[in-house]
C-alpha cells in the first residue's frame, strides 16, 4: 500500500448487498455505493467496518439462504 492508501481521512461505503468498503474522502463516491455517515482515519473506519459488518455474505446470498 502507498501513502494515498493508508494516510488521509476515509469514508465508509456500503453497497445495496450490504457489503463495506472504505473510501478516499477526497475522492467522489463510485455508482452503487452511499456513505454510512461515518469518516476518520483509516483505522477509526476499519474499525466501525468491523463492528458493523457482521456476516460477510452479500444481502441477496443472506435472503435466499433464509428463504
Amino acid at each position: 500500500m502507498d501513502d494515498e492508501e493508508t494516510e488521509g481521512t476515509f469514508c465508509v461505503l456500503v453497497n445495496e448487498e450490504g457489503q463495506y468498503s472504505l473510501w478516499p474522502e477526497f475522492k467522489s463516491i463510485p455508482a452503487g455505493w452511499s456513505g454510512v455517515g461515518h469518516s476518520g482515519s483509516r483505522e477509526a473506519c476499519m474499525a466501525y467496518v468491523d463492528a458493523h459488518w457482521l456476516d460477510m455474505r452479500p444481502r441477496s446470498l443472506r435472503e435466499q439462504m433464509d428463504a
